[in-house]
């Protein structure tokens, strides 16, 4: 897994799972890579037309998976990837992952099951979030309900509820943002713990108008491009002000996430980059009046939950089970998705 925060890290993991209920995480790896690969993948951002800059960082970016798989040093019976989102527009029933299946299944020897959103997005759907069905398995013997909160470059929940009810949608900005101003203004990859962003103000007017935008008033299913928001809304601002006020868009866009919900949560689990972030979990504790909780709380390692999560929907997708569901993306019906890339 690559997300659209751009870490600088490939997520690998291996994962035993029937498809169903069973599921065993057996080893994670970050494999790194270097930061020329992502200027030229971040060039990409918001493409629709293949062009020599895609074509460039399709190839880095399959060739940057192919190295993880073979340093990850493990067979499997299958690779679920993901690839590198560079676009995300639902309303046009558009989604763009960068990466080469099928040269991924020739160099590693695995075949590989990629593709995952464009079924579900074809279809009417939003193509995303994927990983819901993943972590009502996950959580299977969590006293419910319970939120999944993923924060990576956009945040996404997944409501489980006592029955088993599924709720899922992305739900704002998360760590693309504020990594993406820190590294602006003061070439860092992110503000750890969110020590900067402790120090700062919160600019009430910018924070208004973001919770005015239209986004949130739209009923669930619903999902986000990376580029939904811009950090020119705080460009005149401090460095420690245009933090606080970008972490305090998240918080905000996870509360209005709450609006949405049947009931809310016993407990969220932060799963994500963001979950590392310990002064935004603190606000979202204040916020929400629940607990906020790194998913490895339970067990869980949160930095390989997404790659987990497509290694289990490549499963699925072999069984010809659902990847999605209404509940999920809006899908008129439970859809499968993915294509399969032999060896």
């Amino acid at each position: 897994m690559s997300g659209t925060s751009l870490d600088g890290v490939i997520d690998v993991a291996l994962l035993e799972t029937d498809g169903y209920d069973f599921v065993r995480p057996v080893k994670y790896y970050e494999h790194p890579y270097d930061i020329e690969i992502r200027d030229k993948v971040r060039k990409c951002f918001g493409k629709t037309q293949r062009d020599d800059a895609t074509d460039e960082a399709q190839k880095l970016v399959t060739d940057i998976h192919i190295e993880a798989v073979k340093a990850l040093g493990e067979d499997a019976d299958v690779i679920g990837f993901h690839g590198q989102t560079i676009t995300h527009m639902p309303a046009d029933k558009f989604t763009w992952q960068l990466g080469d299946g099928q040269r991924l299944a020739s160099e590693t020897g695995i075949s590989v099951v990629a593709d995952m959103r464009q079924n579900d997005i074809q279809s009417g759907g939003q193509g995303a979030p994927l990983l819901p069905i993943y972590h009502r398995a996950m959580v299977a013997n969590v006293q419910k309900p319970v939120m999944i909160l993923n924060l990576g470059g956009v945040a996404n929940i997944t409501y489980i509820g006592a029955d088993g009810e599924l709720i899922a949608f992305d739900c704002g900005p998360a760590n693309a943002l504020m990594d993406d101003f820190v590294k602006q203004r003061r070439d860092l990859p992110y503000d750890e713990n969110g020590i900067l962003a402790a120090q700062g103000q919160v600019h009430k007017n910018i924070l208004d108008q973001f919770v005015r935008d239209e986004f949130f008033n739209i009923k669930p299913p619903k999902s986000l491009d990376r580029n939904q928001w811009s950090i020119d809304c705080v460009r005149y601002a401090s460095v420690e002000d245009g933090l606080a006020t970008l972490l305090e868009m998240t918080i905000e866009g996870v509360a209005r996430a709450c609006d949405h919900l049947p009931q809310m949560p016993r407990i969220v689990y932060a799963a994500g980059g963001g979950r590392k972030n310990a002064y935004m979990l603190g606000c979202l504790r204040t916020r929400l009046e629940v607990d906020v909780l790194p998913i490895d709380a339970v067990d869980w390692n949160g930095d390989a939950t997404e790659a987990e999560g497509f290694a289990y929907l490549a499963v699925r997708s072999l069984l010809g089970e659902n990847l999605t569901m209404p509940s999920t993306t809006g899908a008129p019906n439970p859809l499968t998705g993915g294509v399969l890339y032999r060896v």
